[in-house]
């Protein structure tokens, strides 16, 4: 079960978020501001941060850029009521992963955290091993019968997540919001490109097929 810590100083808002995550099957804790919540990830692990921006003692801001200084690498929501691209570009530069603007929309909510977690979970792994070749994620290269490609960042990507799961069907709205983000203007066919991209890099490769499923998405078949 994920552990997630959700910061916000406004009680209602910070019970509300708590438990539709519970009931999303998340193990959730709170905390009213930023001292609280560094208190807190020493004591306790966390897969996850939601935080809000406006608190007391320790903002948003600073506590995304003192993580990040300490080197934690957990990802990070920033949810708050300010809106100008100011603010959403001092919230990237602190270190965040997404952010959301005030009134959230829960739904929407559950669906940026399961992103956040599973591109965290990509970054874990970091390599994929398979008979005749593996793929590292933290160089974007890709050995295949002993020889070394690199491959772009948004291809290897989409790759590296479609080799995570073989044989299950990613839509490519999917893969979009998990590798491009849910505030991308890319669409479907952005997707097509890249899978066109790797199916010729990879044609060497003799352990997988990039397969598309009509009318479903795209899937990685082991041989």
């Amino acid at each position: 079960m994920f552990h997630i810590l959700v910061v916000e100083d406004e009680r209602d808002i910070r019970q509300m978020i708590g438990e539709y995550l519970r009931t999303n099957g998340y193990h959730v804790f709170e905390a009213s501001n930023g001292d609280e919540a560094l208190r807190m990830m020493e004591a306790q692990h966390i897969d996850l941060l939601i935080t809000d921006i406006m608190m007391p003692k320790i903002n948003g801001y600073t506590l995304t850029k003192d993580l990040r200084a300490a080197g934690y690498e957990l990802p990070i929501l920033m949810i708050t009521a300010k809106e100008t691209i100011d603010d959403k570009e001092t919230g990237f530069q602190s270190g965040t992963d997404d952010y959301m603007v005030k009134p959230i929309i829960l739904r929407e909510l559950a669906l940026r955290v399961q992103a956040l977690l599973k591109r965290a979970k990509i970054a874990a792994e970091k390599q994929i091993t398979l008979k005749h070749s593996y793929f590292n994620l933290d160089s974007f290269t890709a050995c295949i019968n002993g020889e070394t490609i690199a491959i772009p960042k948004k291809e290897f990507l989409v790759l590296f997540r479609l080799l995570t799961q073989p044989g299950k069907i990613f839509t490519r709205q999917q893969l979009l919001d998990e590798i491009w983000g849910f505030d991308n203007e890319s669409g479907e066919g952005t997707v097509n490109v890249h899978i066109s991209r790797l199916r010729e890099r990879l044609s060497a490769c003799q352990d997988f097929d990039i397969v598309t499923v009509k009318g479903l998405g795209i899937k990685v078949v082991l041989r």
